[in-house]
């Protein structure tokens, strides 16, 4: 019996025929005692012949996005290491054999592949714009993040591969990578790797501010569910003012003539002050259901065993 670690480089691509057969051959040739996934999401050309002449094993997932496609991959492949990269030639396979072994000699559960390049058409200004916007605004909600919040290139642990719910389906589906290692408060580095421009012929699949608005209302939609308590008591605390401001005239009006002229905003402001204490409430149910519910994934992380 062999003590190494079973490792997989797992690929989702999507329209990547100019590319692909250079990532695995990279891979296998970096990884020689890996095995190879590429996961084609119904690509229109010839990019599943090109990764079996390159040698990897080809899976097809029918339903479109990149966060279907990673659930996919965690789910039917086996392994002890996943070693996840984009299928665009994008990305420095000589840099997985030392996230493998940062991963491996300090137990971490993911190591992020931290883009470094001097191209401009490789990493547009826009794409670093919104990257630390989003990155930043994962820090604040969450706690400590990581540099590169949406690298495409990723190793992680069995653990972390087995226990990760991947309800996302578009390319939101890193930062629900990243706020599944922070709310676990699993360990985890970063490493910098080189990033460079697409082949010829290969075309980026991200739109810039259609994917950043699904990023933005992901990372909103995680902090309703991961941090109840702190969503809705700002949601309450938003209620609760707007309800002061409309009942300061009525109160002032009142305590100078006796009367309130003004009944409909009278009563709007009621409702919304229920609202605000009615949104507390829901905080505080729902922030012990999601303790709860954190629990038990820590636990079901804890049942996979560790290398």
């Amino acid at each position: 019996m062999s003590n190494e670690p079973r490792i997989a480089v797992v690929i989702p691509c999507y329209n990547e025929e100019a590319a692909i057969f250079k990532v695995v051959s990279d891979f296998r040739r970096a990884l020689p005692h890996a095995m190879v996934y590429v996961f084609d999401n119904n690509s229109r050309d010839r990019t599943s012949e090109e990764a079996v002449r390159a040698g990897a094993r080809v899976y097809s997932v029918k339903q479109q996005g990149k966060g279907n496609v990673v659930r996919r991959m965690f789910a039917d492949v086996e392994a002890d290491v996943y070693v996840m990269v984009d299928g665009d030639d994008t990305y420095d396979a000589e840099s997985a054999p030392k996230m493998i072994e940062l991963l491996l000699k300090d137990k971490y559960d993911m190591v992020v592949g931290v883009r470094v390049t001097e191209e401009e058409a490789a990493y547009r200004l826009g794409h670093r714009f919104g990257n630390a916007l989003l990155t930043g605004c994962v820090t604040e909600l969450f706690g400590r993040s990581f540099t590169d919040m949406l690298s495409g290139y990723r190793v992680f642990s069995r653990r972390f591969a087995k226990s990760f719910p991947a309800l996302s389906t578009g390319f939101e589906t890193e930062t629900e990578l990243t706020v599944h290692a922070l709310q676990l408060r699993m360990p985890t580095a970063e490493l910098k790797t080189p990033y460079r421009s697409r082949p010829p012929g290969s075309q980026s699949k991200l739109h810039t501010y259609r994917d950043g608005i699904r990023i933005l209302l992901t990372i909103i939609k995680l902090l309703e569910q991961e941090r109840p308590l702190f969503f809705f008591s700002l949601l309450g605390l938003f209620f609760a003012l707007t309800s002061i401001g409309l009942a300061i005239p009525i109160i002032a009006t009142y305590l100078h003539t006796g009367l309130v002229p003004r009944f409909p905003t009278a009563f709007l402001s009621m409702g919304l002050m229920i609202l605000a204490f009615l949104s507390f409430v829901c905080g505080l149910v729902l922030n012990t259901v999601t303790r709860g519910r954190q629990e038990i994934k820590r636990l079901f992380y804890l049942s996979v065993q560790s290398l």
